[in-house]
């Protein structure tokens, strides 16, 4: 007698990514994962360690600080880093401003965050990884949506979108010479609704910052920013407090909030499915230096 097994949305993008994660894994001699402890990190992190249960996570994490997040997320990070046994690499922004590799922007919009590309790059050099596991979905942006799940990247980390290798029925090509690296994005397939699925079916923790609490915030550019000690208001902007809660996580200096009242999971899904507007085209800043920055920025390094 044959049985069929047929397997849920989410247990597909799921199984689609560990194989993911399992190919680096066989593939590659120094991979890293990109560890920020924003929502998609944690989900990336969290299929990366089913991939190898229960054996320990086979490779070391990375995050590129800018010395501007969130401490919520940064507390986050810290504990998931302990609590999993994880070595983690921190690739310090501070450390190439003070080297004289990266120029710091000044003013009240000032921002570090074109400055991780510089710091990332070093990173991966001097850990020698040939695969860096990133985040990034698809569904976030335009250029994201040109990119491979193998991502090439040349011996100056820069990608060319006109130079991708296909991957016709899931094989991965990760050939590379020394020098050259991949950058791999499990979720690429995946949406923010199936990223919030996801962490409702699995019971995944996330930093309190993703659901409704009150907040003092400003108005800048027809987002709500978080009044903080890294932030400059111009004369002409007012704090106020309201509800709010972060759908992306970056830096405090380019990152938005949303008003909401979602203080669960389930929540946040529906919150999510009735909205037309990207998480990054609603509140990411760094998106909306022109229409192809983030395709710019990518094209030089950055994931």
């Amino acid at each position: 007698m044959s049985m069929t097994y047929e397997l849920s949305h989410l247990r597909t993008l799921e199984a689609e990514s560990v194989h993911i994660v399992r190919e680096v894994a066989a593939e590659f001699e120094r991979p890293v994962l990109l560890f920020s402890g924003g929502k998609d990190s944690i989900v990336m992190l969290h299929l990366a360690v089913k991939a190898f249960f229960p054996a320990r996570l086979p490779f070391p994490a990375m995050h590129v600080d800018t010395g501007e997040n969130f401490d919520e997320v940064l507390a986050f990070r810290d504990e998931t880093v302990e609590r999993l046994g994880l070595r983690l690499v921190v690739g310090s922004v501070q450390d190439d401003i003070d080297a004289g590799r990266s120029v710091e922007d000044s003013g009240p919009r000032a921002s570090r965050n074109r400055l991780q590309t510089t710091t990332l790059l070093r990173s991966i050099t001097e850990g020698r990884f040939d695969a860096v596991f990133g985040g990034a979905r698809r569904d976030e942006e335009k250029a994201r949506a040109k990119e491979r799940v193998f991502s090439f990247r040349d011996e100056f980390g820069q990608w060319d979108p006109k130079n991708q290798r296909p991957e016709l029925w899931s094989l991965y090509n990760g050939r590379h010479r020394p020098g050259e690296h991949i950058r791999v994005f499990p979720l690429s397939n995946w949406t923010e609704l199936d990223i919030w699925q996801y962490i409702a079916e699995e019971q995944i923790e996330l930093p309190s910052i993703y659901f409704a609490h009150r907040r003092p915030v400003f108005r800048r550019d027809g987002m709500l920013m978080a009044v903080h000690p890294l932030m400059t208001m111009a004369p002409d902007e007012e704090a106020f407090e309201t509800t709010v809660r972060f759908r992306t996580v970056g830096d405090v200096t380019c990152t938005g909030c949303v008003e909401s009242a979602c203080t669960t999971v389930d929540d946040v899904i529906a919150e999510i499915a009735a909205t037309r507007l990207t998480e990054r085209g609603a509140t990411r800043a760094d998106d909306r230096i022109s229409e192809a920055g983030m395709e710019d920025r990518k094209k030089e390094g950055y994931f």
